[in-house]
């Protein structure tokens, strides 16, 4: 399975009906209630989530296929649920967080991580020129909107799973305009449909 370098990717997973947290979802109960009923697809041999290993070979093939890349930009709401991974979500590759605030004094500890405070297209320019060659791993449902929005998002990698959460945090809740999507690849498994589009710009 090739992997397109050079491009911004979200990585998601979602319920059948759009949600990609559970409700409740706060520092203290990171993604909500029941939120690891997204990713149990991943086959974790813990409960320690998703940088940890998996005991399937599709989980291993995404984990894999997200440490292959050299940034990541995440939500504010996102990393500060998981206090910024501890400063190093996979090979200590640098993180940025575009927000309209600044940091909280936590983040002095971790220098990988950057708050970018003029807008998610400059967040996604340092991202990218962080990464090189490498893609950009994009986390977070109003990062993705609004890079969506923006136009600097190339690709969604969604793994849908097979429940209705019918409560939480929607992944798509406040788009501004319709935005069309190619299809570039499915996988299909018993317990997720992992699926890679394209945005079409």
């Amino acid at each position: 399975m090739e992997v397109e370098v050079s491009a911004s990717v979200l990585y998601m997973s979602m319920s059948l009906d759009g949600y990609i947290a559970g409700p409740n979802d706060r520092p203290g109960n990171p993604g909500g209630d029941d939120f690891m009923r997204l990713h149990e697809w991943y086959g974790f041999a813990s409960e320690a989530g998703p940088t940890t290993e998996s005991e399937s070979e599709t989980g291993k093939h995404f984990l894999d296929e997200g440490r292959m890349t050299g940034a990541l930009l995440a939500g504010r709401n996102t990393v500060e649920q998981v206090d910024h991974w501890g400063g190093d979500h996979h090979d200590g590759v640098p993180i940025f967080v575009p927000s309209h605030r600044p940091p909280g004094p936590s983040v002095a500890m971790y220098p990988s991580v950057t708050y970018v405070t003029d807008g998610i297209a400059s967040a996604m320019a340092q991202a990218r020129a962080a990464a090189g060659d490498r893609n950009v791993l994009v986390h977070g449902a109003y990062t993705a909107q609004t890079a969506l929005e923006a136009g600097v998002l190339d690709e969604l990698q969604i793994h849908q799973i097979p429940v209705l959460f019918g409560q939480g945090r929607r992944l798509f809740d406040m788009l501004p305009a319709r935005v069309e999507l190619e299809i570039v690849r499915v996988i299909d498994t018993p317990e997720a449909t992992h699926i890679r589009y394209r945005v079409r710009h």
